[in-house]
């Protein structure tokens, strides 16, 4: 079925991406004026492409932790379901809480990637307006860590490694959602991820929003993508806290020091992985290829760490978060 109005936002583009949006429509316009006619038109389209990437480099290399949360929230950003796509030989999905329901929220199943098998839990946000209805933007309801955690307790069982993708604003905050049990559920999926005794691999590929991250972000290796964002709360809901005012959100991001420069210095990740340039939207292919490159080597490390070892290397690492002393 053919997506057409699903994406308005990214046909407009972000707003700092405008001037190299209007630079690329030269371009293609030039391309198509010399196909159409037979000039020769190359050395002018070369120039144009040399300083569309000059000035893709100049703008993605100053953008402001704002800047940075939208790039995070491209429509066109790769999310899970994308990643399953491009990177993985084979993937059978996995429903069902045993107690209420199917969480479309969270994406959990078996998959095979170079030869490695794997149980992958991620948030799942959808590509079209009713996809994303469905999955609730990707906010999970308790359900969905009641599911993710019931799958994670399979993957011990076969003796496999879990792969997390985490990409969620935060759980669902919904009455029903209170009412059958959200905090308990994060909280239990939390205490029993440090105790899974197999590798868990864990990685932010868009946005990463307080408790309804952290219900699939317990691993022994944590990463971020280049122009993702992990945080305790989502700016807006930072502004309208402090400031009682959305408009505050570009203030409220800097001060979370949200970005993943910032939570690689204060050693909240173990590694950012680069994007293309211009993001991960521009490329998704080449993002994909990166970021299984990274998770099959963090497994072979991982995979060769006695079970013991194994747990108490991931406590040690939770336990020396925001202690530099202790890392």
């Amino acid at each position: 079925m053919t997506q057409t109005s699903a994406k308005p936002a990214a046909q407009d583009g972000l707003a700092f991406e405008r001037p190299l949006k209007e630079l690329q429509a030269r371009i293609d316009e030039l391309r198509s004026l010399s196909k159409d006619s037979h000039l020769d038109l190359s050395e002018e389209i070369t120039a144009l492409e040399e300083r569309l990437g000059r000035q893709t480099a100049e703008v993605y290399g100053q953008l402001s932790p704002w800047e940075r949360v939208n790039v995070a929230r491209h429509n066109d950003r790769p999310l899970t379901s994308d990643y399953v796509q491009l990177m993985l030989d084979d993937f059978v999905e996995l429903h069902g809480d045993r107690v209420y329901g199917d969480d479309q929220a969270i994406m959990t199943g078996l998959g095979c990637m170079a030869g490695r098998r794997f149980l992958l839990v991620g948030h799942r946000k959808g590509k079209t307006v009713k996809d994303r209805l469905a999955c609730n933007f990707g906010c999970a309801h308790p359900e969905g860590y009641r599911k993710a955690l019931q799958k994670m307790q399979l993957a011990v069982k076969l003796g496999i490694p879990i792969v997390s993708f985490v990409n969620t604003p935060g759980a669902y905050p919904g009455i029903g959602a209170e009412e059958r049990g959200q905090a308990a559920a994060i909280a239990r999926n939390i205490l029993d991820m440090f105790e899974l005794p197999v590798p868990i691999v864990v990685l932010v590929i868009g946005e990463g929003g307080s408790g309804g991250a952290l219900g699939i972000g317990v691993g022994d290796r944590v990463g971020m993508l280049e122009n993702s964002y992990y945080s305790v709360i989502s700016p807006e809901g930072c502004a309208a806290i402090l400031w009682k005012s959305g408009e505050k959100a570009p203030e409220a991001a800097e001060a979370l020091k949200l970005t993943s420069a910032d939570l690689l210095r204060l050693g909240l990740v173990d590694k950012v992985l680069d994007e293309p340039l211009g993001g991960a939207h521009r490329d998704p292919k080449a993002t994909a290829a990166t970021v299984k490159a990274q998770i099959l080597a963090w497994l072979d490390e991982l995979g060769e760490l006695p079970r013991d070892e194994l747990l108490a290397q991931r406590y040690r690492k939770f336990r020396a978060m925001g202690d530099p002393d202790r890392r």
